[in-house]
């Protein structure tokens, strides 16, 4: 990890100097007619790459989601390896529950301030989806599987009250700290402070090679985030899905800061090779190359199923993917989050060191 960040930092290091030298000479030098025919790369794209993302109230909920997962976890890893959580029945769910609800103060703080610093104008809806997209995700899943679990006459069946008592910390702890969040963020973090001016008309994007477009980034971009936790997720599942203790929180801890160090390295480099191809829808882009992580995950998922477990039929078939579902889906919206808030301080970086009309 160390190396790829030396080499990530080395390389954008080496050629951000040369486009700073090359846009200082061409400013120098030639006048304005050869500078718009010469003048190529991600500076091209000044007066577009602060320009707000298409979806902006969707793109900010999931950013503020990404958020308050990644607190969550990060408290709840240093909170197990403090304490002796894992031996405790139900424990974990519980904390987690509760941790979950606690933090949806991140979540309404980051979009709410995200939403207001990108001028938007919608942001009930925007604070509805933050507080409740992901939320109501996990409870339909459960309320799928409690149906399968009730037509098995299984004991994986949650009571009625317990359901409802989740939903109740959800509708009058979860969603008001969400409000209150949103509020603080609008009022406290909402200045628009971009470096550059956005146009009022947006620049048209070049043609690019299959290899630059933004599908092909995303679908790269979740390899090496994986990879570094692959070894982990083995533990984890074997922990969960054959009922064993898991108690290397450390450990744990220590993989969290790898994924998030190798997430941001390479959401950073996806990001300056769009942008160096002149395209500036770097936002939802560098979400979904950082969040794609999930979907290798959630294929590892579907190989320890067939090749790990003893599982089968449609029960526990159910019950595994639909965890996996859950899971994969939280893990998605932290890296995302992760990737995209690396990059935006990348971007800012890079442009407000440059000169642009």
């Amino acid at each position: 990890v160390i190396f790829l960040t030396g080499i990530v930092s080395l390389i954008l290091m080496r050629t951000l100097r040369k486009d700073y030298a090359k846009y200082a000479r061409e400013s120098g030098e030639l006048d304005d007619l050869d500078q718009e025919l010469d003048e190529s790369g991600w500076k091209q794209v000044h007066g577009d790459v602060f320009r707000p993302p298409p979806q902006l109230g969707l793109f900010c909920a999931l950013v503020g989601t990404g958020s308050q997962i990644a607190t969550m976890i990060f408290v709840m890893i240093l909170f197990a390896t403090a304490t002796t959580l894992y031996m405790g029945r139900g424990a974990v769910l519980v904390s987690f529950i509760v941790c979950y609800s606690v933090t949806s103060l991140v979540a309404g703080y980051v979009s709410g301030s995200l939403y207001s610093r990108s001028n938007g104008r919608a942001w009930i809806p925007t604070m509805l989806y933050s507080g409740s997209l992901y939320p109501v995700f996990c409870f339909s899943v459960m309320l799928l599987l409690n149906i399968v679990a009730l037509m098995y006459h299984s004991l994986a069946a949650i009571p009625f009250t317990s359901i409802l008592s989740v939903m109740l910390i959800w509708l009058f702890v979860s969603l008001p700290l969400c409000v209150l969040g949103t509020i603080l963020g609008r009022n406290f973090a909402g200045t628009t402070d971009v470096p550059c001016r956005v146009n009022a008309i947006p620049r048209l994007i070049p043609e690019k090679r299959w290899y630059a477009r933004p599908p092909v980034l995303i679908c790269l971009g979740g390899v090496l985030p994986f990879g570094s936790i692959f070894i982990e997720m083995y533990f984890v599942f074997t922990s969960f899905w054959n009922y064993k203790f898991y108690y290397v929180y450390g450990f744990m801890f220590l993989v969290f800061i790898i994924l998030t160090i190798v997430t941001v390295c390479v959401t950073i480099v996806v990001t300056y090779f769009l942008l160096n191809n002149e395209d500036y829808r770097w936002p939802w882009t560098s979400f979904c190359a950082s969040a794609s992580t999930s979907a290798y995950v959630f294929l590892y998922a579907v190989y320890y199923f067939f090749v790990k477990t003893k599982m089968s039929g449609f029960f526990q078939t159910v019950f595994y993917f639909g965890y996996m579902g859950m899971f994969c889906l939280g893990l998605g919206l932290m890296c995302g989050t992760l990737g995209y808030s690396g990059c935006s301080i990348f971007v800012r970086r890079i442009y407000q060191n440059i000169k642009s009309d």
